[in-house]
């Protein structure tokens, strides 16, 4: 069944949760079957979620395009607030390539000022200076053709 329209974010508040939230999940699909599942950190530029990983999932993208991202926050059911976005992804295999990207310096940016200190502690933000580097470590861009959200806190109460 689907989520009702009256409960979905509206686009501000789908930029807000993208840009405010630490870590998302991508889902992709492994060696025959498997799926692979993935927690790791993210920017959001133009429409598109972006994030740097070496590995299987790089493997797996390479292999299969299709994948799943899932961003969300709070614990209790009446307080998760979230976006599922269905889509394709693309490694950026070289410099040539993210240099190429319209929105990976703005992400860039954002991941170094997102995730200055690296896990909470003060830091001064800067630029995130990971590039394509050995086999596996790669940019990779996802682009949604679904994009499904919710947010808990819209749905009335019974008295």
């Amino acid at each position: 069944m689907p989520i009702p329209a009256e409960l979905a974010l509206t686009p501000e508040q789908l930029d807000e949760l993208m840009l405010s939230s630490w870590n998302m999940r991508v889902a992709s699909i492994g060696p025959g079957t498997r799926i692979n599942l993935t927690p790791l950190w993210f920017g959001w530029a133009g429409g598109k979620v972006y994030f740097y990983c070496r590995g299987q999932k790089v493997v797996n993208l390479r292999r299969n395009q299709a994948c799943t991202v899932l961003v969300d926050r709070n614990e209790q059911f009446p307080e998760l607030q979230g976006a599922m976005f269905q889509g394709r992804a693309t490694v950026l295999e070289d410099a040539a390539a993210e240099a190429a990207d319209p929105d990976l310096e703005k992400v860039r940016l954002q991941m170094g000022r997102k995730y200055a200190g690296g896990h909470g502690e003060p830091a001064e933000p800067r630029r995130n200076e990971s590039t394509a580097r050995g086999r596996h470590w790669r940019w990779v861009v996802f682009e949604p053709s679904r994009t499904v959200t919710w947010d808990n806190k819209k749905i009335q109460r019974r008295p």
